[in-house]
């Protein structure tokens, strides 16, 4: 135990050990703590001297780096000035120059506007007055149709009225039509086509009526041209057929071939040719030109626009061959005895012919391409030039016939040439 005495009441205690440990750690703490407060406190006021210090140090060094830029930026900002002034004064010389320009340019497009509006002003005037014009003759023209139309209007009646009576009558007459009528018809307009150009292309032609019936029947138009020596140029016989809509037994152009072929060779014509409105919706018979030799020897069938076309073409074709046939009339007038010579002129015949059928054939071509499409006329050129090819190899054939090559190899006509020679 330990006796101590207490400094304010002055009274003595006794402590054990673990007592007087327990106050001598109070004693030794409150020493430390404050020793330590005490450095602390010299720590705090040595660390408020060292900032200071650094504070003035730093502030020095501060203003004299800013002192320093002071200087630089004055330096720059006198150059600075310098060189805007310069570029100050460029940039005014410039804006005066472009002022000058802008002013120069506002004139002329001033002036340019003031003519401009004036054109403009000068085109409205006249588009009024257009406009003006054409409002007052568009008045005029709706006035002229409203009385137009209501004239029509009033009329409409009527006219339906006179179409409906017309067709009537029409429906009528065709009833009442024969077929002997109609072909009648049909006679009489080939007839006018004719006579159309009797005066000027067929000044020396035959073409009348057929009315010789002694064998039992008769064509209808028989076609005759001779030359000035009276030689037979070309010769057609002519059937004309047609039938109303109404009719009601249907006939075909064949029906009526083998009677026209009869007829032909009755009357002794060339060629013969039936003109037809029968089978009108036959695409073959419409094509144009029809030639049915094949079928009648020298016989053609054609719808009746090409009844003069038909006629021209044969005379033509004749025409080239009418030189043979004046020496063939010369040599009979005279009595030669044609032996070998008939044969001759047969082959020639023959080859004429055969020359004027290709023509004809090729001529069909054409007149088919013709009345097709624009596509197929290439296809038509080609069968004309062959046509032309034909017909002048059998025109070359008729100007190479003479008599001489004719009594070649013939003593008898031969002797006949010398007496007539000597005489």
């Amino acid at each position: 135990m330990n006796e101590l005495i207490c400094p304010n009441c002055k009274k003595e205690f006794k402590v054990d050990e673990a007592g007087f440990a327990d106050i001598l750690k109070q004693v030794r703490d409150h020493q430390f703590e404050e020793e330590i407060q005490s450095r602390l406190a010299l720590a705090e006021k040595d660390k408020e001297s060292a900032i200071k210090l650094a504070e003035a140090t730093i502030k020095n060094s501060l203003q004299e780096q800013l002192a320093k830029k002071d200087q630089e930026l004055a330096e720059l900002k006198a150059k600075k000035e310098i060189e805007l002034s310069q570029k100050l004064s460029q940039k005014e010389n410039e804006l005066l120059q472009l002022k000058a320009k802008i002013d120069n340019t506002e004139v002329a497009k001033k002036l340019a506007v003031n003519e401009a509006v004036q054109k403009v002003q000068k085109e409205r005037d006249n588009l009024e007055n257009d406009l003006k014009t054409k409002e007052l003759e568009k008045q005029n023209l709706a006035n002229s149709l409203k009385q137009q139309f209501s004239s029509e209007l009033q009329n409409k009646d009527v006219i339906i009225k006179y179409k409906d009576e017309e067709i009537a009558r029409v429906k009528d007459m065709k009833l009442k039509l024969s077929t002997k009528m109609l072909g009648e018809t049909l006679e009489q307009h080939c007839e006018t086509e004719f006579n159309k150009l009797r005066s000027t292309a067929f000044q020396k032609a035959y073409f009348e009526k057929d009315n010789d019936s002694k064998s039992g029947s008769k064509g209808d138009f028989i076609y005759r041209e001779t030359d000035e020596a009276g030689n037979e140029i070309v010769s057609i016989m002519f059937e004309m057929k047609n039938e109303g809509d109404e009719t009601a037994t249907k006939k075909k152009n064949e029906d009526f071939f083998k009677e026209l072929d009869k007829d032909r060779n009755e009357k002794k014509c060339e060629y013969a040719v039936l003109v037809s409105l029968l089978e009108t919706a036959s695409e073959y018979y419409d094509s144009g030109i029809v030639d049915v030799s094949h079928k009648y020897s020298k016989m053609y069938v054609v719808r009746p626009q090409f009844f003069i076309p038909i006629i021209t073409l044969l005379r033509n074709a004749a025409m080239n061959s009418i030189q043979y046939k004046a020496e063939l009339a010369l040599v009979r007038s005279q009595n030669i005895d044609i032996t070998n010579f008939e044969e001759k002129m047969n082959n020639f015949k023959d080859g004429f012919a055969r020359n004027y059928d290709l023509a004809s054939r090729k001529f069909k071509d054409a007149i088919d391409g013709i009345d097709k499409t624009i596509k197929e006329l290439e296809k038509t050129k080609a069968a004309l030039v062959s046509s032309e090819n034909n017909l002048r190899l059998a025109n070359e054939k008729t100007e190479d016939l003479t008599i001489k090559k004719l009594t070649h190899n013939n003593p008898t006509m031969k002797s006949k040439f010398d007496d007539l020679n000597k005489q």
